[in-house]
């Protein structure tokens, strides 16, 4: 028997798609419905940055605290994935190139388990991967931009999932973490997992090479063969 000996976890947005828009309208309505209010968030950039933290960064002016929003977060986390579920038909949510085929042949791999590490809420994040054609059960563990605000805190979170799902240990050189931003390499070298960035974000030139990934790639395709 094979030993599941390698841990993906997977970034969501412009790694796995794009949603053109969407999160950033359900962010809206949901900020509204629960704290009255969403200045600033057309042109907020959220890339990397968890959901816990845009919050922070752009209620404050608003006079919500740290304390305010983790307070608040299991609220606003359910009504976040309501909005998107009700907005995501209205946008073109696509797969990044090669994802469907990389995520489809990582799964069937009898030595690799799959996860993810998003800043999106924990409610929105299948909603997502539904939208845009991937069955979320594929990934049965992850760390959600619901859960801390600072990226880094993600890892061992979905580590310690893995191992409690899949009754096997793993250590943190078995994990693989895959992000478009270096917010995404930066949590892989948190926790001491290879970090593999691709270029199918927002960054600018120079800026994921100045990271200094373990693997520096255009899209997934071909994934498999690079790292595996």
């Amino acid at each position: 028997m094979v030993t599941r000996n390698k841990l993906i976890l997977f970034d969501i947005d412009c790694t796995l798609l794009w949603t053109h828009g969407a999160g950033r309208a359900a962010m809206k309505h949901a900020m509204l419905e629960v704290f009255g209010v969403n200045d600033g968030i057309d042109t907020y950039p959220f890339g990397g940055k968890t959901d816990w933290q845009s919050l922070v960064d752009l209620l404050a002016p608003h006079g919500y605290t740290y304390a305010d929003i983790e307070r608040i977060m299991p609220e606003y986390d359910g009504v976040m994935g309501r909005h998107l579920a009700r907005v995501a038909a209205d946008f073109n949510i696509i797969p990044c190139p090669g994802a469907h085929e990389v995520v489809a042949a990582l799964h069937a791999r009898p030595d690799t388990l799959l996860g993810v590490v998003t800043g999106n809420c924990r409610s929105s994040s299948p909603v997502k991967l539904a939208a845009a054609g991937f069955d979320p059960a594929l990934f049965p563990v992850g760390a959600f931009g619901s859960e801390a605000m600072s990226r880094d805190d993600l890892p061992p979170l979905a580590l310690a999932r893995a191992v409690e799902h899949y009754r096997q240990p793993l250590a943190p050189p078995q994990v693989v973490i895959v992000g478009d931003t270096p917010a995404d390499v930066q949590c892989a070298r948190a926790l001491g997992a290879v970090a593999v960035a691709v270029r199918t974000g927002f960054c600018k030139p120079g800026e994921l090479e100045a990271t200094a990934p373990d693997y520096l790639i255009d899209d997934l395709t071909g994934f498999e063969d690079v790292l595996l």
